[in-house]
């Protein structure tokens, strides 16, 4: 299964219909093309796409973007909370774009890095990949796909947001503070990976 979104609403690629959702077949392109413009131009809150090869479906879906590659980390500090950044009236994780030539794991450390100055990073596993799509200003369609990694906060500097790239605040949250103050202000993708990261410390726990 893939979840994307789109305009922050949920677009799911399964080989069954998901229940409670729009649900369209999947016959060729122009079925994505419906479902992507309903999610953009309606009310509609969410669409599911359904068809017996999975991996055909996401591929024709890739072809209709440009897709960027990015990648970040879920930060957390010895007391047991969790690093965002706030920028442009959302809470976020630090993330960005891969470089060329380089790793998923260090393009995820230098982002965290660039974007919050801390420096006593541990890369720990990797927990998933969100995606979603947005539009830049030359008009071009972006699937952007971010690669999500545990991190360990080892050192004892405070963290430095990147005024530069429109971070206004760096802080430590911890989960209470997560659900009241980060979840109302942040993007569906980053709940997701949040539930993943939490899910994967169960197991390991």
């Amino acid at each position: 299964m893939y979840k994307v979104f789109v305009n922050e609403k949920r677009l799911t690629f399964s080989k069954n219909p998901e229940e409670g959702q729009k649900q369209i077949r999947f016959e060729g392109a122009a079925s994505l093309e419906i479902a992507i413009d309903l999610l953009e131009n309606t009310s509609c809150p969410e669409i599911s796409i359904f068809g017996e090869n999975l991996e055909e479906i996401w591929t024709e879906f890739g072809k209709l973007f440009k897709t960027v590659g990015a990648a970040g980390g879920v930060v957390q500090n010895k007391n047991g909370e969790i690093l965002f950044i706030y920028r442009i009236g959302k809470w976020d994780l630090p993330k960005g774009k891969i470089e060329k030539g380089e790793s998923l794991e260090s393009a995820a450390l230098r982002e965290v890095e660039e974007e919050t100055g801390l420096q006593n990073l541990e890369l720990e596993n990797f927990i998933n990949k969100t995606y979603h799509t947005y539009t830049e200003r030359n008009g071009a369609k972006i699937l952007k796909t971010t690669h999500w990694f545990r991190m360990k906060f080892v050192g004892e500097e405070t963290p430095v947001p990147q005024i530069e790239e429109g971070i206004s605040q760096v802080s430590w949250k911890n989960k209470s503070q997560i659900e009241t103050e980060v979840f109302p202000r942040t993007f569906k993708n980053i709940k997701l990976i949040l539930n993943d990261y939490w899910e994967s410390a169960k197991i390991q726990n």
